[in-house]
């Protein structure tokens, strides 16, 4: 098989870069590892910025987003029960849009299904060659018959743990990484939302978090050891502890019920550099990772696309080849931002392991200093919004 563009991960990042190429005239195939239903069942969090939404759009899948999704126009922040809500429209003109990473996924492998573009799932033994050449190869196996595919490039979307970046010689390539000492434990419940917009929460017994996936299924986070086992957090547990971090009113108007899931997530910060090997390009979570904090994960990857495109367009249309040499240094600059952001958020709201009295007066004046100054508001705004593509 031979086309213009082999694209590995069946994620967001992938399925959206095709859909983008698509709408251009330029082929691809994309190769996953894992089944279409598994792809589908991956449960994630999705705050879109502005420019997620917008692109989104552009790639012509953006109906049921507006139709389904939750517009929110803040954020509260509470710090020891005192509560403050930052109005983006208010303070830049901009919002946020709650729909959920999966639902994303669902509606671009919809429309690529709709389009006969093809995707092959459950592939094994996946492998990206000969990249640092003008004729670069995919090859894997599926059902037990080995394949291979002939493409001008390849986008490594194949998140974390894919075989894009682990294919990148080692000497090629500098990582940064941080290791939070803490984790989230998140339940998910079909319980309405405990307030209209997500609510950052401080307290001496750690972070917490309110937000939702509709506007009757909520999703609750509380800060935990990294170790923790989540077989010892009941139902009962989680709501009690959710509701000591939480100021008296929001606690007290919280509905509870049964947990649809349960599950704790590691916190770390990690960016690999370059995100170009050849004609490899690495996109989305292959390339770096954010705490949830920020809501940066999914936005990401969705601007790694658009710079990823764009330049790939460029490149078929006018045969230039400064978009995607280009491709590397735009991102990451998109990147570190985004990483300094969502270290900030995570610093200022966690209890943080042998922090002191010292320590937590700094994280409360840093609360305060939002709160009391709009240019700091501003900022906060324009950062969780997101910052210009």
């Amino acid at each position: 098989m031979r086309v213009q563009v082999a694209i590995i991960g069946a994620g967001p990042a992938g399925l959206l870069l095709g859909r983008l190429l698509q709408n251009r005239g330029i082929e691809t195939v994309i190769v996953e590892r894992r089944s279409r239903a598994y792809v589908l069942g991956r449960i994630r969090a999705g705050v879109l910025e502005q420019g997620t939404v917008d692109l989104l759009d552009e790639a012509g899948v953006g109906q049921r987003m507006h139709a389904e999704g939750l517009v929110h126009r803040g954020v509260e922040f509470s710090f020891d029960g005192d509560r403050h809500r930052f109005d983006f429209e208010d303070l830049i003109g901009r919002r946020v849009m709650v729909y959920g990473q999966t639902e994303v996924t669902h509606d671009l492998m919809a429309a690529r299904d709709a389009s006969g573009a093809l995707t092959i799932y459950e592939a094994d033994h996946v492998s990206v060659d000969d990249f640092d050449s003008a004729n670069p190869r995919v090859r894997y196996v599926k059902d037990g018959v080995a394949h291979e595919i002939a493409c001008d490039f390849i986008a490594g979307c194949d998140g974390y743990h894919g075989v894009s970046r682990a294919s990148v010689s080692p000497d090629s390539l500098r990582t940064f990484e941080r290791v939070y000492p803490f984790g989230w434990l998140g339940v998910l419940s079909e319980t309405p939302p405990v307030a209209d917009e997500l609510i950052y929460a401080h307290h001496e017994r750690g972070f917490a978090l309110c937000s939702m996936r509709s506007p009757t299924r909520s999703r609750y986070y509380v800060q935990c050891a990294s170790d923790e086992d989540v077989a010892r957090w009941t139902d009962d547990r989680f709501w009690d502890e959710l509701r000591s971090r939480l100021d008296p009113e929001t606690a007290e108007q919280l509905v509870t019920g049964p947990s649809l899931e349960k599950s704790i997530a590691p916190l770390r910060s990690f960016v690999a550099e370059p995100m170009r090997f050849g004609r490899l390009f690495l996109a989305g979570d292959a390339a770096h990772i954010v705490p949830p904090t920020g809501a940066k994960g999914l936005n990401l990857a969705a601007s790694d696309v658009r710079y990823l495109a764009e330049g790939l367009i460029e490149f078929y249309g006018e045969g230039s080849e400064a978009g995607v040499n280009a491709y590397s240094s735009r991102a990451l600059a998109r990147v570190w931002k985004a990483e300094r952001f969502s270290w900030w958020m995570t610093s200022i709201l966690h209890t943080l392991p042998n922090t002191d009295s010292f320590g937590r007066r700094i994280q409360r004046s840093e609360f305060d200093y939002l709160v009391g100054s709009r240019a700091a508001a501003q900022s906060l705004a324009e950062n969780y919004t997101g910052l210009p593509v």
